[in-house]
């Protein structure tokens, strides 16, 4: 087998490898947010959500851009057989993690009451903002080591760390509430954030042992890094400046949602719930089956970076030409069959009324931030990352207008449609980014047309089965179950009839210009 096939396998592999822990992830953590709303309601879920961007910003100013160029860097390294410079790529990101984010976290605990009652709105956010501090140090370490294990090509033991971290977070947050409450509610979230610290401790400390112990088996060699070192910030920059202004602007998005649903005439507290069914409740459903999406960036990265290294930049169109394919392939029956489903299941679930509502508009927009975030990734690896920091914040700068000129008149659909119009635009202009760097040719009907017609065909058909399987007295679960066999084995059958094979997109061997 050629040394670009075994290389695409092992790319494969990995994403499988990391999807599969993902969806087991992704599993406990819905699990999670479903026990955990029912035990807070929906205003303190809401409130919870309000803290959360701080922990985002956080991250965007101080890890994002890092290890993104670890992962790159530590690729390039391993690529070239230099193992020694992996560890020491990874020292270098880890004293510029600590370098920002230590004097960052003291200002955020200093400031916590102006941040909680000036930028978040809420004073009962502020326990919330200062516990977040110690996770967010912790998260930096453990994602570096990540992302260092990802760039390498060893996805197994970081999977393995994220599952358990996903265990005992979900004991840690929901035995802490369990035991402790009933509490106020700015000291629930802070049992919350405490629970994301106790896991984060684990995870962290975890990866430092671990990777310490693997490192030392596979350096071989020492060559010079200072250029190296200073090639990171070429990475660092770009991303870190885009990650930032996305934060600033999905915060200040959040932010926005509930204060113009009062301005439209919500009350304050009605206002808070319904964007915590929305963002809490609603679209966490909707990104269930996106796992194999983050799984196939985090092993595509450095699969690109690895053929850059190599002077090979032009076989990433083929390797591209998959992943779009596999991308629409795979996302698109899963919203279909959401649409239908998700309604339903949300209400029953979350016990929320509002649960599950705008789900075909907010379905057609995960669709498209799959795309956008997959073709995101592709630019990255691809050494394309101010470009891809412009699209990035163009797509951000839509959906922050829409919410600020239509949530007030329209509710909650301004949001809404502003998410599909920014997704849209995020895609579009990454998309064209691509082709015009790789010279990849666009195929229209196999990237889009195909899966999606086959996806709607298999939709309207479920829709049908699911509304007469429950009109006729049937369990409503039996329905679920049966229209997602139905529609798995009606789609696939609606691809095989055009003559494709899903999984032959994966490891099929015909060469794709």
């Amino acid at each position: 087998m050629r040394k670009g096939d075994l290389l695409l396998n092992a790319m494969w592999t990995g994403t499988l490898v990391l999807t599969a822990t993902g969806l087991f992830s992704q599993l406990v953590g819905f699990c999670y947010r479903l026990v955990l709303s029912r035990l807070i309601g929906a205003e303190t879920m809401g409130l919870y959500q309000l803290v959360m961007p701080v922990y985002s910003m956080f991250m965007s100013v101080t890890a994002v851009g890092l290890t993104v160029a670890v992962s790159t860097r530590s690729a390039r390294c391993h690529a070239l057989g230099d193992e020694a410079g992996v560890g020491r790529v990874l020292g270098a990101g880890l004293r510029s993690f600590f370098l920002l984010a230590i004097p960052l976290g003291v200002l955020v605990i200093w400031c916590s009451d102006p941040i909680s009652v000036y930028l978040l709105g809420d004073a009962r956010t502020r326990l919330g903002v200062v516990l977040l501090v110690p996770c967010m140090l912790l998260t930096g370490v453990e994602n570096l080591h990540k992302h260092c294990f990802y760039g390498t090509g060893r996805v197994r033991i970081p999977a393995t760390v994220e599952t358990m971290e996903q265990l005992i977070r979900t004991g840690a947050v929901l035995g802490l509430l369990i035991w402790l409450l009933p509490q106020n509610q700015e000291r629930t979230v802070g049992l919350i954030v405490l629970g994301m610290v106790i896991c984060e401790v684990f995870s962290a400390v975890t990866l430092v042992v671990l990777f310490r112990r693997t490192q030392r088996e596979r350096e071989t060699r020492q060559i010079r890094t200072r250029q190296k070192e200073k090639s990171l910030w070429s990475i660092v920059i770009p991303v870190g400046l885009t990650s930032v202004l996305g934060t600033l602007l999905g915060s200040a998005n959040a932010v926005l949602i509930p204060a113009k649903l009062v301005e439209g005439g919500m009350e304050a507290g009605e206002a808070m719930s319904a964007f915590g069914v929305l963002c809490g409740m609603t679209m966490p459903l909707l990104s269930l089956p996106t796992g194999f999406i983050g799984a196939m960036c985090l092993t595509m990265v450095p699969a690109l970076s690895q053929r850059t290294a190599r002077g090979d930049r032009g076989a990433s169109a083929g390797l591209l030409n998959r992943i779009m394919s596999v991308t629409m392939l795979l996302m698109s029956p899963a919203m279909a069959l959401l649409v239908v489903l998700g309604p339903t299941v949300a209400r029953l679930l979350f016990g929320q009324p509002q649960a599950g509502q705008y789900m075909l508009l907010l379905a057609v927009g995960t669709l498209l931030t799959c795309v956008q975030s997959v073709l995101g990734g592709a630019l990255n690896g691809l050494g394309l990352q101010s470009k891809g920091a412009r699209n990035a914040i163009a797509s951000d700068v839509v959906q922050l207008g829409f919410t600020y000129g239509t949530v007030a008149i329209w509710g909650l659909r301004g949001f809404v449609v502003g998410f599909v119009l920014s997704s849209l635009v995020g895609m579009g202009l990454n998309l064209a980014s691509i082709l015009k760097a790789t010279g990849l040719r666009l195929r229209l009907f196999a990237w889009f047309v195909r899966p999606v017609l086959s996806a709607v065909f298999t939709g309207v058909w479920c829709n049908l089965l699911f509304q007469t399987m429950i009109r006729s007295g049937v369990w409503v679960w039996t329905a679920c179950g049966v229209c997602l066999g139905v529609g798995a084995v009606l789609y696939v059958g609606v691809l095989l009839m055009q003559g494709l094979s899903v999984f032959g997109w994966l490891w099929g061997r015909r060469k794709h210009a």
